[in-house]
């Protein structure tokens, strides 16, 4: 790719200028929670009335079966307190399990029948010409700066091959804290500011991380909103087509009351077992998932954070969120703030949907299944955070729902393992207590304490049959239309890979489920689960870790099988699905993370695997070549002049301290640069908060840089 080092004169004096564009403020006030909206939402029609009448009374009806045929499991004997608790958690977690299998069943019917997207969105027809500018806006947290730009540059280019690359301005919007990467990625956005003349891209430096992703896109509004009638935001990993982001903003043009068009994020380039599988599942099910909630959802829909296009006047109007009250991990800036996002454009009058056909949008996922577990605890926490917003006034009853389902996403987890435990003292119950077989009063015949087991093993297979037949759905959805099936390849591999799929998910499964129980215990308990950077690399995994890790699902499995046994062997084999996976959470841990596996790429293998489209060639073709982040970022803002020069004009538009306000870290440094008699000797002194401190300050960091180096 190049380094800085070879940039010429003429190339860097361009680089170097317009690192930002000229400021265009727009207002973007903070929505109350406990006030009327400022505007009802529009009514919904007949239509979507029908299809949520639809969903619900599945639901419902499913539920209401499942609750009696698991009475009268329970009932023979009658009803005890443990087995009234067992069965009360029983109707929650199967109503969770309806929901879900009614709206899948929906979308097996939208792409069997083929339906028009809702916004009119057709892949296949000739582009459309887009009348607004939109801004593409790429929020970056200490992630690897070339991969970034990488991905970043094969979609400038993919947008370029439209002919409509001039309505298109490009932000990367950095919260950077770590100097290294923070000096790295100036350098790369000098690189493609350089090299790529078919778009123009910005970059902004945020020196304070507040409100972290969802303050790092407020920045921004406030900044430069006005001038853009459209903003799609991108994560660190996301990929798009220009065909997608065109079809995007014509959508928008043609439909001036929606405020908001979600796109299906598919996983693409996994290379360990467990991103395989995940990948194959999305890809798989994903659509026949995304087919349903669009269906019902229908302008109510939800955001899930990237990869979708907002239109920014209503996003300032009425997305502006607030600051919780009270302590972490409830209280303070709100972490899931997407849903917030979505709920409160829909409150004020703002439609929000999902273009789950659309295609052309893609994204990567978590190496290992800790990496996943470690992402899902800060998303467990912004997901309870949304308790205290459930109660705002105005919110659309869907938009309402689309809280609860992601508090219930993770609730759950204890809720299935207090089912578990319940179930094993039940048992043990019943084998260790003396029944009362001759109850006082008259009776004929003696009480049996006793369950149906026969009515216990078809309960379980009805419940086994909701959780797998999604899957042969989407299945049966591929084998019916031919271009899908020929991209997947044989139709034989992908029942194999559902198979398999099916297999590891159980597995992994019983873990998850100890892992997001941790997570809302911890939470319960006041800790916070912080911001931790994502792990994008090949997963490799050091045993240290993984024993550490894997070892709660572990002692918890031992615990469970043992009791189990002592009850009955039996019980112990019904209980084997969840007992193995606990008890091979370490060697399957240590397995799943591993890359390189013929089998899973050959079982797992997906319609990008096969033929990838070229915005993904491009991506990784231009990471291939990556760099390792540089070491000392003093180093090379020293002998690098352009880059030096560059860094300085980035920090000019910062806000300066105010009289009074002192940076601890700065002070610090700043004496410690005074003290040194050597360039390396001052750089040595620093910690990494000093360094971050000293770059953000032209008036510490000059003198840091001029310091004579050592000679020996």
């Amino acid at each position: 790719m190049g380094t800085l080092n070879t940039v010429q004169e003429p190339g860097a004096s361009v680089a170097l200028h317009g690192f930002l564009p000229q400021e265009s403020p727009l207002d973007m006030p903070v929505q109350p929670l406990r006030q009327s909206p400022p505007r009802a939402f529009a009514g919904n029609s007949t239509k979507a009335g029908l299809r949520r009448a639809f969903i619900f009374a599945g639901t419902g009806a499913m539920t209401m079966a499942g609750c009696y045929e698991m009475y009268d499991v329970l009932r023979v004997g009658g009803v005890t307190v443990l087995e009234s608790i067992i069965l009360a958690l029983f109707v929650l977690l199967f109503a969770w399990i309806a929901f879900s299998f009614v709206s899948n069943v929906a979308g097996f019917f939208q792409l069997m029948l083929r339906t028009r997207d809702a916004l009119g969105i057709d892949p296949e027809a000739p582009l459309p010409e887009i009348r607004g500018r939109t801004a593409m806006l790429l929020p970056t947290y200490n992630e690897d700066p070339y991969h970034i730009f990488a991905r970043l540059r094969a979609i400038c280019e993919s947008v370029d091959e439209t002919g409509q690359a001039e309505k298109f301005d490009w932000f990367v919007l950095s919260d950077t804290t770590d100097p290294a990467i923070w000096v790295a990625e100036e350098m790369c956005f000098l690189r493609l500011r350089q090299e790529v003349t078919c778009a123009t891209v910005f970059y902004r430096h945020r020196p304070e991380n507040t409100a972290r992703k969802s303050g790092n896109i407020e920045d921004w509004v406030k900044r430069f909103g006005a001038d853009y009638e459209c903003m799609l935001i991108l994560d660190a990993d996301s990929l798009m087509t220009g065909d997608t982001i065109v079809r995007l903003a014509a959508a928008m043009d043609q439909h001036p009351k929606v405020a908001l068009i979600q796109t299906l994020p598919i996983v693409v380039n996994a290379k360990t077992l467990f991103a395989r599988s995940q990948q194959f599942a999305g890809r798989l099910y994903g659509p026949l998932i995304a087919a349903g909630i669009a269906w019902w959802h229908g302008s109510e829909g939800n955001y899930w954070g990237h990869n979708a296009i907002i239109r920014v006047r209503a996003f300032a109007q009425y997305a502006g969120l607030p600051e919780l009250k009270g302590r972490k991990p409830f209280g303070g800036h709100i972490l899931s703030h997407d849903f917030i996002e979505a709920a409160l454009m829909r409150r004020g009058g703002w439609a929000v949907h999902m273009a789950a056909t659309l295609g052309g949008s893609f994204e990567e996922c978590p190496p290992t299944l800790l990496e996943f577990a470690a992402r899902d605890r800060r998303w467990c926490q912004g997901n309870l955070q949304h308790l205290a917003v459930l109660p705002s006034h105005g919110l659309h009853w869907i938009s309402r729902l689309h809280l609860l389902t992601g508090i219930g996403s993770y609730l759950t987890a204890p809720l299935w393992l207090m089912f578990l435990v319940v179930g094993i003292l039940v048992s043990l119950q019943a084998q260790f207590v003396r029944p009362e077989y001759f109850p006082k009063g008259f009776s004929l015949f003696p009480t049996w304490p006793a369950q149906d087991p026969i009515l216990a093993a078809w309960v379980f297979v009805g419940t086994m049959a909701m959780l797998i037949a999604p899957k042969l759905l989407a299945y049966i959805v591929l084998l019916t239309h031919g271009g899908a099936r020929r991209k997947f390849g044989s139709s034989l591999r992908v029942l194999a890979g559902i198979i398999a799929e099916t297999f590891l998910s159980a597995l992994s499964a019983p873990v998850m489920m100890i892992f997001q129980s941790s997570a809302v215990g911890a939470n319960l308990m006041g800790r916070d689960a912080g911001w931790q950077v994502q792990r994008r690399d090949d997963g490799a995994v050091p045993a240290r870790y993984l024993l550490r890790r894997y070892s709660a699902p572990t002692f918890f499995g031992i615990a469970m099988a043992l009791s189990a046994y002592a009850v009955s062997l039996p019980l112990l084999l019904w209980m084997t699905p969840v007992i193995l996976g606990l008890l091979l959470a370490i060697p399957m841990g240590a397995f799943s993370s591993s890359s390189g596996i013929p089998l899973a790429s050959s079982l797992f293998r997906t319609p990008e695997d096969i033929a990838p489209p070229a915005v993904i060639i491009r991506a990784n073709e231009l990471a291939s070549g990556a760099e390792a982040t540089i070491s000392c970022p003093f180093l090379e803002l020293r002998r690098n002049e352009i880059l030096r020069e560059a860094h300085l004009i980035n920090q000019s538009g910062q806000r300066p301290r105010g009289r009074g306000e002192v940076d601890a870290h700065l002070a610090i440094a700043r004496a410690k640069i005074e003290d040194a008699e050597s360039f390396e000797d001052a750089v040595g002194y620093l910690t990494q908060r000093e360094k971050f401190a000293v770059l953000k300050s032209p008036a510490i960091l000059m003198p840091l840089l001029q310091l004579p180096q050592r000679t020996s």
